[in-house]
C-alpha cells in the first residue's frame, strides 16, 4: 500500500493492524499503528525513514513499485529507533553508498543498532539539503523523544516530518486526521504523549516556540506513527503546549490492588467520600493488577491528584502497586498531589512505602495517608469516608 500525500510526497509506510504492543512489552496498543515512511520526489529523490525490520521485505518490494532503488538520492532518518530504522539494513544492501542525513546521536544510535558503517552525513539544526525546487531545512528535537530525534521541513509544501512528536499508536485506512473518529485520535494521542513524552514536557515547550521562532509555515504535520495532521495541522501542536504545562483536569484517580477485597472496599468508601463533598470531580477507580498500566498513566496525567493503595504483603507492597509507582517516577509528573492508602493483618508498612515512592515521583504529598487493620467492619469503612472527604474538600481549593 502506498499513497500520494500530494504531488511530491508519498506515503510509503506500513499500517500494522495486529501490533498489541510496543517497546517491548511496555506499550499497550489498542488500536494498532503505522510505521510512516515518505518518498518525496523532485530534481533529487528522497527516503524519509523506514519501518519496523519484520515488514523490512514487504517495505522494499512497494517501494519500488514507486522508484528504482538506485534513484533514492538521499536518506533522512529523523530518528534511529527500529521502528523507524529497521529496513534499513535490508534497503542498504541495495544501495549502500547513498547517504543518511541524520542528528550526530543518530549516527551513534544506528550504529549501536546495525552495527555498519554507512555513509552517514550529520546534521544539526538550520542545516539544509537542497533537492531542485525544494529544500529541507533539519531542527533537532533531542529529546522528542529520544537524544538522537530531529524533524525535517520541507520548504514550498510547508510539510514538517516530525516523527514521534505529534504521533499516535493508532493503524486506519484513511491516514488523515480530518477522516477518522476524532475521539480515538485524541485518546490515543493523549496516551501517547502521556505515556512518552511527559517526561520531556520543558523541552517540547522550548522545542514548538523555537520553530514558531523559525517564522516556518506549516500547512501539514507528517508523523511516524498514525494520521497525518492536515487539517488545522497546529491543533496538535497547541494542544502539546497545553499538555506540557503540567497538565491537569478536574480529575482525581485512585489506584489499588488488593488480595481479599478489604483495600478495594477502602478505595470504593474513599471515592463516595470524595463525591459526597467535591461533586464535580470526577474520579477513576483502577485496579492496577486487571487495568491496563498505560491506561491507567493516562488517567494519571489528566488528574490533578492521585490516591495509591495497597495491602502489606511480606513487609512490602503488591507488584502491581510497585511497578505503576516506578512508571510514574520515570515519567516525573509535575504539580500533581498525592495520598497513600491500604489494609493490613501485622505490621502495616505499606502505606508509608506507597508514600516515600510517590515523594520520589514528585508528587505532593497531602497528609500521612490511612490504614485499616484487617478487613474494615462499619467503623472502619466510615474513617475511610471520612478520609475521602477531607480529600475531597482540599482538591476544592
Amino acid at each position: 500500500m502506498s499513497f500520494k500525500v500530494n504531488e511530491t510526497v508519498t506515503w510509503v509506510g506500513k499500517i500494522d493492524w495486529e501490533l498489541t504492543k510496543f517497546h517491548g512489552e511496555e506499550y499497550s496498543i489498542h488500536k494498532g499503528t503505522s510505521y510512516n515512511s515518505y518518498l518525496i520526489k523532485d530534481e533529487k529523490n528522497v527516503l524519509i525513514d523506514t519501518v519496523w525490520a519484520p515488514y523490512a521485505e514487504e517495505f522494499l518490494e512497494n517501494l519500488k513499485k514507486e522508484i528504482s532503488l538506485k534513484d533514492i538520492d538521499y536518506i533522512i532518518i529523523n530518528h534511529g529507533e527500529i521502528d523507524h530504522s529497521g529496513a534499513l539494513p535490508e534497503l542498504m544492501k541495495e544501495i549502500p553508498d547513498t547517504p543518511i542525513y541524520c542528528t550526530e546521536n543518530a549516527v551513534k544510535s544506528l550504529k549501536g543498532h546495525y552495527h555498519q558503517d554507512w555513509n552517514f552525513v550529520p546534521v544539526k539544526t538550520g542545516d539544509t539539503l537542497n533537492i531542485g525546487k525544494k529544500q529541507f531545512i533539519f531542527i533537532e528535537a533531542k529529546m522528542l523523544h529520544w537524544p538522537d530525534t530531529m524533524f525535517s521541513y520541507l520548504t514550498e509544501d510547508h510539510i514538517l516530518f516530525s516523527n514521534d512528536a505529534f504521533g499516535q499508536h493508532y493503524a486506519s485506512e484513511h491516514m488523515y486526521n480530518d477522516l477518522v473518529n476524532q475521539a480515538e485520535l485524541y485518546q490515543q494521542a493523549t496516551k501517547y504523549y502521556a505515556n512518552i513524552i511527559t517526561p520531556y514536557s520543558k523541552m517540547v515547550e522550548n522545542k514548538i516556540n523555537e520553530i514558531l521562532d523559525m517564522n516556518l509555515p506549516i500547512n501539514m504535520i507528517c508523523t511516524s506513527h498514525g494520521v497525518i495532521w492536515r487539517k488545522d495541522p497546529l491543533q496538535i501542536v497547541n494542544q502539546y503546549m497545553k499538555w506540557a504545562k503540567d497538565y491537569q483536569e478536574n480529575q482525581i484517580t485512585i489506584i489499588y490492588d488488593t488480595m481479599w477485597n478489604s483495600t478495594k472496599k477502602m478505595a470504593e468508601m474513599i471515592a463516595k467520600g470524595i463525591k459526597d463533598v467535591n461533586s464535580e470531580i470526577n474520579i477513576i477507580l483502577h485496579n492496577s493488577a486487571k487495568r491496563d498500566k498505560n491506561d491507567i498513566i493516562t488517567d494519571v496525567f489528566r488528574s490533578k491528584a492521585i490516591l495509591v493503595g495497597s495491602p502489606t504483603i511480606n513487609g512490602g507492597i503488591l507488584h502491581s502497586i510497585a511497578g505503576i509507582l516506578e512508571e510514574m517516577r520515570g515519567l516525573r509528573f509535575k504539580k500533581k498531589k498525592a495520598a497513600a492508602f491500604g489494609s493490613y493483618g501485622w505490621g502495616g508498612e505499606s502505606v508509608k512505602m506507597i508514600t516515600e515512592e510517590l515523594k520520589k515521583g514528585g508528587f505532593e504529598i497531602l497528609n500521612d495517608g490511612i490504614k485499616i487493620l484487617w478487613r474494615p467492619d462499619e467503623k472502619a469503612k466510615s474513617q475511610c469516608y471520612e478520609y475521602g472527604k477531607e480529600i475531597g474538600k482540599i482538591l476544592m481549593k
